[in-house]
Formats: C-alpha cells, structure tokens, sequence
C-alpha cells in the first residue's frame, strides 16, 4: 500500500473551475472519505488520482512516486465504480480474477486468490453464476472483490453503495468497514451520504462547490465544524441555524432575547459591533422541551410553534417554526411526546453547545478556532 498526496490541484473546464487548491495528504493505511452536495468535485477528485482525469496544475504523489504523466492502467489503482462495471458474460470467478488475467498472472495464482477474496466477501458459492444472477448486494461485492484482487496500493470508491437498498446499504457499509480494518488498504471513498462517511471514514474531507471546507476526524467535523456549511452537512438531523442579532449580552432572534452563555465571555474579544447579524447553530440534541416552571426565571427558553411531527419508534422528530420567521427547527424529543401541529412550545437551549457563525460568509466565531 501507499500513501497519497495531492499538492494544489486545480481542474478547469471551458474557464470553469470544477476543483479548486485541493492539497491533503493520505498516510498509508487510512480510510479517507470525500463528502460534499452534488457537484462539489468529489467525483474529479476521485477521478484525478486515478488517471481518467488530467489536473490543470498541481502535483499527485502515490506513494513517492510523482504520477502526473502516469497512465491510469500504471498508476496501481483500483476503482470500484457507482455502477459495478461487471462484465455480464462473465462468472463471478472471471470477474473477479479479470484484473489479474490482463496482467497476464499465472492461472494457478489466479484461482487461489479469488477463491480468497471470494471467501473474505462471502462469494464462495456464487463463483459460478453471472452478474444477472446476483443481487445488488452481492454485485456490489464482486465489484470491490476484483478490486481487492488486484492488490493494488490504492483503492479508489466512487458512491459504490447508492444503488443499494437502505438494509442492503447499511450491511454492506459494516462488511466493507470490517473489510478496510483486515487489509489495511489505503482507500479513497467518495459519498454524499454524511452517515457513510462519519460512519467509514478515518478521516473526512468536506467539500463545497470544488473547494475544501474542512478537514479531520468524524468527531472534529461533528463537533467542532469550521463554518455553517459543515455545520449543517454533518449530523442527521442538521444542526439547527437561527438568524440573530447580537446586542452585546444577549441574541436577538426575531424578537426573542437568548443570553449569551457563561461560557461565551470570549466573544468580547471577537470584536462583533453591536447590532450585527449572526447566525446561532445549535444540534437538535441540544434543545430539550422546557418542563413546568422552566418558564419561569432567567432561562434560555425559545418559544416554537409544531408545523410536522415525525414518529420514528423509538424517539419523535418535530419540525417547528419561529412565529413570525421562516426558520425551521428540528427537535429530537422522547417517543412518547407526540404534540400536533400548530401547538407552541418553549425550548430550553444548552448555551453550553451554541455556535456563532458569521451572517454573511458562514465561517465560525465561536467558538474560537
């Protein structure tokens, strides 16, 4: 295996930038996932390491190895794309070993490889049929058997999991993470699905329109996002967004006075004019339903009003408005707790777990970086 690096990676199309100043390093063994909304450049990025797309400038190592003028066939990739790419007149066995026969490997080494990677993907009694004679799930696994196969020192993913159903996709996400923690192999993985890439990835790269927003573990992204972009990307449900004024001790949202925390004394140092527009985040786990006499003293209490409740078995997702806005809030509450649209609630917020992004380009205030 190896490590990959991408230097200053720029792809423009007809005066159209499509990536922009892509720099990161993959060490060799990690699990990296690309995510970001459609058309964010994922897919160029994916497509660039392997050869089938050119940089307009910058630099692509695999391993120490500078591969700009590499042909993909001799870069020692392997992709496993959205659609499969099986070959229909194929068995399993044949497609799984193709890689290996065009390199012309010796037969014998063929049959026992495949009948090793068929083994690691629970293929072994499938080796005989042909693609149409397979689920999608089980296609899929072919797909990254000849992959594996091939022992190449990159593995490159693109969105190999969309055309699966919501079980098979969640199944199928759990062997291939199982699968990266036997091999170790240096992978790129590119998804919109923010639950795959928390859920895969060692690390995450965040994009928006050809740009990195940020970069790090699942939990950093998560936890401590860079700007509202990421901040509202990651987490199912999103984190909430409120439009607020800042008038120096307490926010101003539409016309209800939030204070600012205990925790929040630094913003004195932000330098924020009084008066400016901000924009608070705050995650749905965050917010709990005031219980009786909370709406009494000096508490951060939001006043809401039911516009859709979701049961979800085991926990009920409200989406509510704040009277006289537009904004959307969703609320993570107990199954129990089923109120109907149009009733107004008050919400107790933890000021504790408040974010403050700037109103007009998103980056985060607070807290401090």
């Amino acid at each position: 295996m190896a490590k990959v690096r991408l230097e200053n990676i720029n792809r423009v199309y007809n005066q159209a930038v499509a990536i922009a100043d892509i720099s990161f390093e993959i060490p060799d063994g990690e699990f990296w996932v690309l995510v970001g909304p459609s058309g964010c450049g994922k897919s160029t990025i994916l497509r660039t390491i392997a050869g089938l797309e050119s940089a307009t400038s910058g630099n692509i190592y695999i391993g120490d190895r500078l591969v700009n003028n590499v042909p993909a066939r001799q870069r020692d990739v392997a992709m496993v794309f959205q659609n499969y790419a099986l070959y229909p007149h194929m068995t399993v066995a044949q497609n799984i070993g193709f890689g290996l026969k065009m390199r012309q490997v010796d037969s014998n080494i063929i049959k026992q490889r495949v009948l090793e990677v068929a083994r690691s993907l629970s293929l072994e009694h499938l080796l005989e049929r042909t693609p149409k004679q397979l689920s999608g799930g089980q296609q899929q696994r072919v797909a990254l058997g000849r992959a594996i196969a091939r022992q190449a020192e990159v593995f490159l993913l693109d969105e190999p999991l969309s055309n699966l159903d919501a079980q098979l996709r969640d199944d199928t996400r759990a062997e291939l993470k199982q699968l990266h923690h036997n091999l170790r192999n240096t992978t790129v993985y590119v998804t919109h699905d923010q639950v795959e890439a928390m859920t895969l990835a060692d690390k995450i790269v965040v994009l928006e329109k050809g740009r990195i927003q940020q970069i790090g573990d699942p939990q950093t992204i998560y936890s401590q996002p860079a700007n509202r972009m990421v901040a509202t990307f990651i987490g199912n449900p999103p984190m909430n967004i409120l439009p607020a004024k800042f008038l120096g001790k307490q926010f101003d949202i539409w016309g209800q006075m939030i204070p600012v925390g205990d925790n929040m004394g630094k913003m004195a140092d932000l330098n924020i004019p009084v008066g400016q527009v901000v924009e608070l985040g705050i995650r749905p786990e965050y917010m709990t339903l005031a219980e009786n006499g909370d709406e009494e003293g000096d508490k951060p209490l939001l006043l809401v009003e039911v516009k859709v409740v979701e049961p979800l078995g085991r926990e009920t997702l409200i989406r509510a408005g704040i009277p006289g806005s537009m904004t959307i809030l969703n609320i993570q509450t107990s199954a129990n707790i089923r109120p109907q649209p149009g009733d107004r609630l008050h919400l107790l917020l933890d000021l504790q777990h408040l974010f403050v992004f700037d109103g007009e380009t998103g980056k985060r205030l607070f807290p401090l970086v």
